[in-house]
């Protein structure tokens, strides 16, 4: 089935499932209703098989700003729905889905903003797979903080309905944010390191934004992991920390892309 029919019909299980996963919080209810996995299921088979067609092209890969973005929110939520085997984030769904929705409306219809990439040796294969799981992950990570921050800030003012009667206890809340952050970090180190390896220059003209940038990312997280496991940092510092992380390792990868390739036109 081609990306155009399936690119609206992902976005409109994407969008409902939202809508009846927002409900569902409404009525102060936990987990993860029927209804919303098997719409949310459905929409993420449908966004592989655009996010896949939309990055395979005949003769190599199209790694654009667009196409990538899909192939991105795509990971987020693979990882996200991994990671609630294990860990109740079923509400960064409320996020997650939309900017899915559009992320794979955009990809389809959209106009072709990078040259292709004919050849991938396996070390860049490897730079680039952990690169997009190091920002899913930390994407996740930034999602969990902005929660961890609303859920502190209502508990401060002694605010006991809304937010806090639906999200699981805070300590609870900061353990999944550290533990985002840990796993981020290594696939983000991973990347880094493979990136010196099988790159031709990493500070190249074209790159060295970029470098500079997701180094910085790498630090502002280390840091935090460090003065957690240290000094004992948590809610608002683990959340700031966390989002100036967040904002500088997007300008590396979405910034850069943005300005190469939609303003200076160099794919």
């Amino acid at each position: 089935m081609s990306a155009s029919l399936l690119a609206p019909i992902a976005a409109l299980l994407y969008l409902t499932a939202t809508g009846l996963h927002l409900m569902h919080i409404f009525q102060q209810r936990q987990g993860l209703s029927r209804g919303v996995a098997v719409m949310g299921s459905i929409a993420m088979v449908c966004h592989s098989i655009v996010a896949v067609q939309g990055v395979s092209v005949t003769g190599g890969l199209s790694l654009g700003f667009y196409k990538i973005s899909a192939l991105m929110f795509l990971a987020v939520n693979l990882v996200c729905v991994l990671l609630m085997l294990r860990r109740p984030l079923q509400n960064l769904l409320v996020v997650l889905f939309p900017l899915s929705a559009m992320s794979v409306l955009v990809s389809t219809f959209a106009p072709e903003t990078a040259s292709i990439t004919t050849q991938l040796p396996g070390g860049l294969l490897l730079h680039i797979g952990c690169s997009i799981l190091a920002y899913a992950v930390l994407t996740l990570a930034a999602a969990q903080s902005a929660l961890v921050a609303a859920q502190d800030y209502q508990l401060r003012h002694r605010h006991t309905h809304g937010i806090v009667q639906i999200l699981p206890p805070l300590q609870l809340m900061e353990i999944m944010l550290f533990e985002l952050l840990l796993v981020g970090v290594v696939l983000l180190t991973i990347s880094i390191i493979s990136g010196f390896i099988f790159l031709d220059d990493i500070f190249a003209q074209h790159l060295v934004h970029k470098t500079a940038l997701t180094m910085l990312a790498w630090i502002l997280f280390s840091v935090l992991l460090w003065g957690h496991h240290k000094l004992g940092w948590r809610s608002q510092t683990a959340v700031r920390l966390t989002l100036a992380g967040f904002a500088a390792l997007m300008l590396a990868f979405f910034g850069s892309k943005l300005v190469l390739e939609l303003i200076l036109q160099r794919g």
